[in-house]
């Protein structure tokens, strides 16, 4: 048996470059490869930002795969992250949803696509600079372990990707600190060790979603009126893309005192607003559930459940729907649960599974 290759994706940040250096120093035979997955390289303004995919985060990338003495790639994922990524998120929004665009850029362009090219090329794994562990459980099952920080932790974003796709997924972040990377970073000289974290969507810089959804679909959105559940007019809203549960800036209601999107409605245009109360619900549905931990639902489990990135998790029952879908019943009322958000279930550390709520 030779020294297994692990192509690592190369975001030109700290997290991904000390997870090429750390599974260099395990023996790995590594391969840098950063994912050119912007549309336009000369709009791409998040650079300064510490985003993944323009011009400066390929020189940051290059940069320490030269310092680290191993080959470096740039592969053409743009038609993947359209398709994907970006037409998801914009047709969500226009539904009325709101999506959570890094679960789907995980699961399609990270890994299935990346992976399909890295084995193609001799790799044995892929690696990340996730903030997670991958472990086989007694049951043979692999599963997405919480990372040691529970401040970092990005469990929650990665809890639609598959068997073969864990089996074949190494990160040996999760192991550490955030603290402890950047110190690793800079003893192990590498240039990028104090840049800055990306916090924004990567591809919506500026946090201006509708006016994203508006200038990449040409579509004119149309106003509506915002209502209260029994249907009473309240005002006319923007167009529902603006909007989202829970939200309570920028509706521009007089109405004396704060008041909350508590529903969207696609079908008629309208958004119901009321009161902070009205927000807590214990139970939901979700679809397009993808098991982890365990194989599947005979029954009852109680679990844990995250409602957003977020969310500190709260303890629920999940039982088999109608469909393949999941009933999630929390113990406790949760505030603002979000159609399009993804819930994950916790068994202790391990990632159970997860689906988007309807």
């Amino acid at each position: 048996m030779g020294k297994k290759t692990v192509v690592v994706g190369l975001s030109g940040g700290v997290d991904s470059s000390v997870a090429a250096y750390l599974l260099k120093e395990q023996g790995y035979d590594v391969i840098g490869v950063t994912m050119q997955i912007w549309q336009e390289e000369d709009s791409c303004t998040v650079e300064e930002n510490g985003g993944c995919c323009g011009l400066s985060a390929v020189e940051d990338a290059r940069r320490v795969a030269q310092k680290l003495d191993i080959p470096y790639y740039v592969m053409n994922f743009r038609k993947e992250f359209q398709e994907q990524v970006i037409d998801y998120f914009t047709r969500e929004y226009l539904e009325g949803r709101t999506p959570n665009p890094c679960i789907a850029c995980n699961r399609y362009v990270k890994w299935e696509s990346l992976l399909k090219r890295s084995l193609e090329i001799g790799a044995d794994y892929i690696a990340t600079g996730h903030y997670a562990r991958v472990e086989q459980l007694p049951n043979g099952r692999y599963a997405i372990r919480n990372s040691v920080t529970a401040k970092k932790d990005q469990t929650y974003a990665l809890y639609n990707l598959t068997q073969e796709q864990l089996a074949r997924t190494l990160m040996p972040v999760g192991a550490y600190t955030k603290e402890e990377i950047r110190k690793i970073a800079e003893e192990a000289g590498l240039p990028v060790a104090h840049k800055k974290d990306s916090q924004e969507i990567c591809f919506v810089p500026d946090n201006d979603y509708a006016g994203f959804i508006k200038n990449s679909t040409g579509k004119t959105i149309p106003k509506g009126n915002f209502v209260q559940a029994d249907g009473k007019v309240l005002g006319e809203h923007q167009g529902i893309i603006h909007y989202t549960i829970g939200q309570r800036k920028g509706l521009n209601l007089s109405m004396g005192h704060p008041v909350f999107v508590t529903k969207i409605r696609p079908d008629t245009n309208e958004v119901v607003i009321g009161e902070n109360e009205d927000l807590f619900i214990n139970t939901l549905l979700c679809d397009r559930v993808n098991f982890m931990a365990i194989e599947g639902l005979e029954g009852e489990v109680r679990l844990k459940a995250k409602i957003r990135y977020n969310h500190p998790g709260a303890e629920c029952v999940i039982s088999p729907a109608e469909d393949g879908k999941v009933r999630v019943t929390f113990d406790q009322p949760q505030r603002a649960i979000t159609p399009g958000q993804a819930v994950v279930f916790y068994q202790g550390e391990y990632v159970a599974g997860g689906g988007i709520i309807l």
